[in-house]
């Protein structure tokens, strides 16, 4: 079985309510539920790394929006000085998953994998073809929010010869491309994220 990641992000902070420390955020799943069984949690900066511990003190809602109120962050400028930083907690306090759900630490890193005998034509079977060699055509990268939906983030494979040098690299000819892959059963399944691969339906999505 392939080691999984055991850090979630679960939410964000997004600015201070009230004078005494509580802090706005906004779930990554869009659900509270979770939110009350943690008792203390990991503050990351995404863009520095930079991190500390707190320990929580009270979780609440209010009109469809979630507080926060950790111990040692007592006022609004304390609040700001954290401002779009993460929140972080181990696996066991993540939501609960539900049918065809993942999480999105588990799908990074996971390979793209196309199997040349299927075709490009979108007749690629519910399970993966079991004669044949899977081609790896990219990692995943990262999930990203769209406006019709969630899309893969995929960083396509240098030595893979399904793919023309237009196609994987950017204009330099030396930069290996990012594309993005909507993530839904006409472009991807056979989610497989013990084994770390997922299986591409078309090619010329990746173009």
């Amino acid at each position: 079985m392939a080691e999984r990641t055991e850090q979630f992000i679960v939410g964000f902070i997004r600015g201070p309510h009230g004078v005494s420390g509580n802090i706005k955020v906004e779930s990554a799943s869009g659900e509270f539920e979770h939110f009350y069984s943690m008792k203390e949690v990991t503050l990351r900066n995404g863009k520095t790394g930079d991190s500390r511990l707190c320990k929580v003190e009270s979780v609440s809602e209010g009109a469809g929006t979630l507080y926060l109120k950790f111990a040692g962050i007592d006022t609004p400028e304390d609040v700001r000085k954290l401002n779009g930083w993460q929140i972080v907690v181990p696996r066991k306090y993540a939501k609960k998953l539900g049918k065809n759900e993942w999480y999105v630490e588990d799908l990074k890193n996971c390979a793209l994998n196309f199997y040349p005998e299927q075709g490009d034509d979108g007749l690629a079977v519910w399970t993966a073809p079991a004669a044949g060699k899977p081609v790896t055509v990219g990692t995943i990268t990262d999930v990203i929010e769209g406006g019709s939906g969630n899309l893969l983030e995929i960083l396509l494979a240098e030595n893979c010869d399904l793919l023309a040098d237009n196609v994987k690299y950017l204009a330099d000819g030396k930069t290996v491309r990012k594309v993005y892959v909507p993530f839904n059963p006409k472009f991807v399944r056979n989610v497989d994220v013990e084994n770390k691969r997922i299986q591409l339906m078309h090619l010329w999505i990746l173009e």
